[in-house]
């Protein structure tokens, strides 16, 4: 029988993933984000303390994540096509010239086939 993680053990597996990844120890992590020591951030990522949902988003914020990666949600990908016309300040010329840019990165990626 597998034992399931609780949402405190996910989400301090993905603080600590995302801390290692940028290179932070957790005594930076935990300045950076209010605590006073780095006790609270070894419990969190050991899934022996929750975190707040405001700490959280500081470590989103800090980590450059979106605060859906710590739940084990994953983005999904941005669709251009949906993205530039979401973008309704963009004037014709930044369109045509991102459009132009989107035309050089698929000409590139073509020519390496």
């Amino acid at each position: 029988m597998k034992n399931k993680k609780s949402k405190s053990q996910i989400i301090g597996e993905k603080i600590k993933e995302s801390r290692k990844n940028m290179a932070l120890s957790q005594a930076q992590l935990a300045e950076q984000i209010g605590f006073e020591s780095a006790v609270a951030i070894s419990l969190i990522e050991s899934g022996e303390r929750s975190i707040s949902i405001d700490k959280l988003e500081k470590v989103a914020e800090v980590l450059h994540k979106d605060i859906k990666y710590f739940f084990g949600e994953e983005d999904a990908p941005v669709k251009i096509e949906v993205a530039l016309r979401s973008q309704k300040d963009l004037n014709k010329e930044d369109q045509d010239a991102i459009l132009r840019f989107i035309e050089l990165a698929k000409n590139k990626h073509d020519s390496k086939r």
